[in-house]
């Protein structure tokens, strides 16, 4: 199956993170391209854009490879987070609209009930879904870049536990949302801050070489040594 030429750098992006490229992989242009069924015009700017995130470096002798992060790039990510999100929920209580707030709050009655039935799967997505909602919140482009960003990221270096208390965490998803709406900027930052420290034990390094499925269905054809 063919990947739209725009949607080349979010397969490509995607199956770093689960591991289909191994880090340390090189990545050439035309296997790239008949991977997923394009011209090399999508891939090489796809890989550009990877590079300036982190996912890919270029190695003399040796091209474009799928980065290897080092334990300590892999802790500043989680920190950076711990700093962002909360300034992101700031700006969220200033600048939220009607809108933002109403999925927030369908997510949050969504996550709850999940959690009190326990279902871990539909949790995790629920979790990614409300925190970036919160951050479109903010009405900063350029952090919610960052946030998403950091989120992929740390998908790819880690492996997150599911929560030993969900209905805690989604409760205090629930105080968060009722800041923002409030437009309480202090006590929205200050919940923040106290989840993503609280929550941080959660993740643990992932082992290179740990492949997980593919987001995307791609064309093969040609692309096996």
């Amino acid at each position: 199956m063919r990947v739209p030429a725009h949607s080349v750098c979010t397969a490509i992006r995607d199956d770093i993170v689960s591991g289909v490229l191994p880090r340390g992989s090189r990545l050439t242009e035309e296997q790239l391209a008949r991977r997923y069924g394009v011209s090399r015009v999508p891939v090489r700017e796809a890989l550009r854009t990877l590079e300036s995130e982190g996912f890919v470096t270029s190695r003399r002798h040796a091209g474009a490879c799928v980065a290897e992060p080092t334990e300590q790039e892999a802790a500043d990510l989680l920190e950076m987070r711990t700093l962002l999100e909360p300034l992101g929920a700031a700006r969220a209580a200033q600048r939220r609209t009607d809108a933002h707030l109403k999925v927030l709050r369908g997510l949050v009655r969504l996550g709850q009930e999940r959690a009190r039935r326990g279902q871990a799967e539909d949790l995790r997505s629920l979790d990614g879904w409300f925190h970036e909602t919160l951050a479109q919140a903010s009405g900063s482009p350029g952090l919610t870049a960052l946030l998403t960003q950091l989120r992929h990221k740390i998908a790819w270096m880690y492996a997150v536990d599911h929560p030993a208390q969900p209905v805690e965490a989604w409760a205090e998803h629930g105080a968060i949302v009722d800041a923002v709406a409030r437009g309480d900027s202090e006590r929205a930052r200050s919940l923040t801050a106290q989840h993503a420290e609280r929550w941080i034990g959660a993740h643990r390094l992932r082992r290179p070489g740990i492949v997980r499925t593919s987001q995307h269905p791609v064309n093969t054809a040609g692309s096996r040594n």
